[in-house]
């Protein structure tokens, strides 16, 4: 699953750059009710800055491109700053002054790790990729996410479908590979911008919950077990609509891996005691970094979902997206350390 192209290296990531305001409330208050802060902290927030800082802080050996706007203001500035630091190549994110950068306030429950997302869009909202030259950019993999939380992209487009899809398009065009993450949103817009982004994807990296929001499969049973069989169908209906190499559905029971060649590969995740659990706001974008890193380097798939558990179980360490993150060789030594959940029983 390797790129073709042998002189791209590296992955540019496109989308929403955010910045999470992590709160740890006692508990998640029902209307007019009153919760108590217990901790605060700050952090990254969205799909490329997510996946970018948590390769670089993995000693990840690929170069990394950012893209995407934020605004002319402190938080845009202190983005800017640590992609700097840790040697994530900028030229392709912007700042503008038509809008601010855009922020989350994340809510975490201390007893569960739940967490509720209050989201102010600002400047991705106005992001539509125009300005990244893919034939003059070295990467081998543009990752792109959020989709439902990139109102430009999500935009329609009479030839393509959405704009996402245009720009996914012109990144296969250039030679690079394209993967997509998508945000998980209480709505029924899924068909309606996700699918058509689908036919210009090589790899899909979704939750159950938008893969089952995608293709209409419920993947959760109402007593809230994992249903193979339906998370099957839909790692299936993703490749039908369109995605052209690989399928990849995580939940916190582990990960499942489709290929466009019918091979299936479960993995799953860590037995890490509830003290370890920080919070959970940034496994997802963890796990695709660990599923990423092994694409770009041309991993098996097992050896690609296992790293891809190790390093989302190191996220849950820290209440922030990305502040739990350590080197590769430490997020696997986890692994060994608290061993794996039991199989998973793919049912019949």
């Amino acid at each position: 699953m390797k790129a073709k192209n042998s002189s791209r290296r590296g992955l540019l990531g496109g989308g929403n750059w955010i910045i999470d305001q992590v709160k740890l409330v006692d508990v998640f208050p029902n209307r007019e009710q009153l919760a108590n802060i217990r901790s605060q902290s700050q952090g990254t927030g969205g799909a490329p800055y997510n996946v970018l800082v948590n390769l670089a802080k993995l000693g990840a050996d690929l170069p990394l491109f950012g893209a995407g706007l934020v605004g002319k203001d402190a938080l845009g500035d202190l983005i800017v700053d640590e992609c700097k630091r840790l040697r994530i190549d900028t030229r392709y994110l912007r700042a503008t002054a038509d809008a601010d950068t855009s922020y989350t306030d994340v809510m975490t429950e201390q007893d569960n790790g739940r967490r509720t997302f209050f989201h102010y869009r600002g400047a991705n909202a106005l992001w539509s990729g125009d300005d990244i030259d893919f034939k003059k950019t070295k990467a081998q993999i543009f990752h792109l996410g959020y989709l439902l939380l990139l109102d430009a992209l999500d935009s329609a487009d009479a030839r393509f479908g959405t704009k996402a899809a245009r720009l996914l398009a012109a990144a296969q065009e250039a030679g690079l590979k394209t993967s997509v993450d998508v945000v998980s949103e209480d709505s029924d817009r899924f068909p309606k911008i996700v699918t058509p982004a689908l036919k210009y994807v090589d790899y899909c990296i979704l939750n159950e919950i938008e893969a089952g929001k995608t293709t209409g499969f419920k993947i959760r049973q109402p007593d809230g077990q994992l249903d193979t069989v339906a998370l099957r169908h839909a790692a299936g209906a993703l490749l039908q609509q369109g995605v052209r190499e690989l399928v990849v559905i995580h939940f916190p029971e582990g990960g499942f891996a489709r290929t466009r060649k019918g091979e299936d590969v479960w993995q799953p995740s860590l037995r890490l005691p509830d003290k370890f659990i920080a919070g959970t706001a940034g496994a997802g974008d963890a796990f695709c970094a660990g599923i990423l890193v092994g694409l770009h380097e041309g991993w098996e798939l097992p050896r690609c979902l296992q790293t891809a558990v190790c390093i989302a179980a190191a996220s849950l360490s820290n209440p922030t997206c990305t502040g739990g993150m350590k080197t590769l060789s430490a997020c696997l030594s986890l692994g060994k350390k608290y061993g794996y959940r039991d199989a998973l029983e793919p049912a019949d």
